[in-house]
């Protein structure tokens, strides 16, 4: 199983960050700001990374999928996959797209809150990763909003976005918690929301594979 790890957008794309820090109270590692401002793509980048080394570390094959930090296209993004499930069939690769969340423009603080996890409409081959992906979800984020529809009878919500729609293989996007959420904020920056995050990828993924195994 090839796993392909997305780090949403680059850092030439507009927006995608908090307002501004300075006065709000909060101390935001470095790693992650830019003009005294969150910024999405960093954050996004410095996650994949880890989930892709921690999965490799345990053997598997995980791959980031944008290596680049100028921004990748999407449909440069899904070429990359597609070829990928060319390759190796595309029951034989996954892909997991991996951002933060905001309300707003970046400009004032919002009150959206939470983690969740898209895939696209309908029934699927990406509701399992995702039912795996929401069950390490609750025991990781104890204590934090997790955001469900549970409308067809699963916890993932849906939305035909271009990268999970336009893939070949089973594929997710995770939205982790909301950088122009103060609380949100300092929880997914802090060492604890940082770990929690990572490993709820690495073991909804681990899950997914070896129950595929069986």
């Amino acid at each position: 199983m090839v796993i392909l790890i997305d780090n949403g957008h680059g850092k030439d794309v507009k927006g995608k960050h908090s307002p501004k820090l300075n006065g709000s109270g909060l101390d935001i590692w470095d790693i992650y700001t830019d003009e005294d401002r969150f910024k999405e793509w960093k954050f996004n980048r410095v996650v994949a990374q880890d989930i892709a080394a921690i999965l490799k570390a345990n053997g598997y094959d995980a791959r980031l999928l944008v290596t680049e930090d100028e921004d990748i296209s999407l449909g440069e993004r899904v070429k990359r996959v597609n070829n990928l499930c060319r390759r190796h069939g595309a029951k034989n690769v996954l892909l997991v797209s991996v951002h933060a969340n905001a309300v707003g423009d970046g400009n004032e603080w919002m009150k959206g809150q939470g983690w969740e996890c898209y895939t696209t409409r309908g029934k699927t081959n990406s509701d399992e990763l995702a039912d795996f992906l929401y069950k390490r979800a609750e025991v990781n984020f104890k204590g934090r909003k997790i955001r469900k529809d549970m409308s067809d009878g699963d916890c993932d919500q849906e939305a035909n976005f271009y990268i999970i729609a336009k893939s070949n293989c089973p594929a997710v996007l995770t939205e982790n918690f909301f950088y122009d959420n103060k609380d949100d904020l300092k929880y997914l920056t802090s060492e604890e929301g940082h770990r929690a995050i990572v490993m709820t990828h690495v073991e909804g993924i681990i899950l997914y594979i070896e129950n595929k195994k069986k």
